[in-house]
């Protein structure tokens, strides 16, 4: 039975789309296949870890027969989320990406030194915003609404935990994104050495 495309919580199937969608939206809003040849990597970062760790934080949008074209996923506590996530998701994938013992050489380097550093999480300066996100959504199901329902579920869960500010980190040069975030009421926040990153914050209220 096919129904109407839209929101719904994660379910434990959708890890293979989340997968998909992450590797296809990783290289600034584009196909990263070309970056990392190992279609795990990316996810294994930036998204099934969330999906492992807090389930109850993840939404996708449906395209209307039971797949995920599109996601939100989060934490509502990034120092504790850091400290899982070292306990109890590094464990699970740290003999497919061991930790580098010589400086990063290539895109895929570079991540896998990402993932066995997930202190590099936690800021003092967003200590007012506990909780973070990744969004993502497929190109054909951009500009139509969806991210913004997405996040209007993000935060409403987050309110419901009480918690009253969130943050994320975007490339800064991707700037379809920024506008997005703009557009949803973030705004920039200072932090030593970003590198080529940005971070955005902005309050739970549900004002989207």
């Amino acid at each position: 039975m096919t129904l109407l495309p839209g929101l719904r919580a994660y379910r434990s199937g959708d890890r293979d789309a989340l997968a998909d969608i992450c590797v296809r939206t990783a290289d600034n809003g584009g196909d990263s296949r070309h970056l990392y040849p190992d279609p795990e990597l990316m996810p294994s970062i930036f998204a099934a870890p969330y999906a492992h760790l807090e389930p109850d934080l993840a939404f996708v949008i449906d395209d209307g027969t039971g797949r995920a074209v599109g996601y939100i996923l989060g934490t509502a506590d990034t120092p504790r989320f850091v400290t899982e996530f070292r306990r109890r998701w590094l464990p699970l994938v740290a003999d497919r990406y061991p930790r580098p013992e010589a400086a990063p050489s290539s895109p895929s380097d570079e991540m896998i030194a990402l993932l066995h550093n997930p202190e590099r999480m936690v800021l003092p300066e967003l200590a007012a915003h506990p909780a973070h996100l990744h969004i993502d959504l497929l190109p054909d199901w951009q500009r139509k609404g969806y991210g913004r329902e997405l996040m209007r579920a993000f935060l409403a869960a987050l309110e419901a935990k009480g918690v009253k500010g969130v943050h994320l980190c975007m490339l800064t040069a991707n700037t379809r994104a920024r506008a997005f975030y703009d557009r949803l009421g973030f705004a920039e926040t200072e932090v030593p050495d970003p590198g080529p990153v940005t971070y955005l914050v902005r309050s739970t209220a549900p004002d989207l």
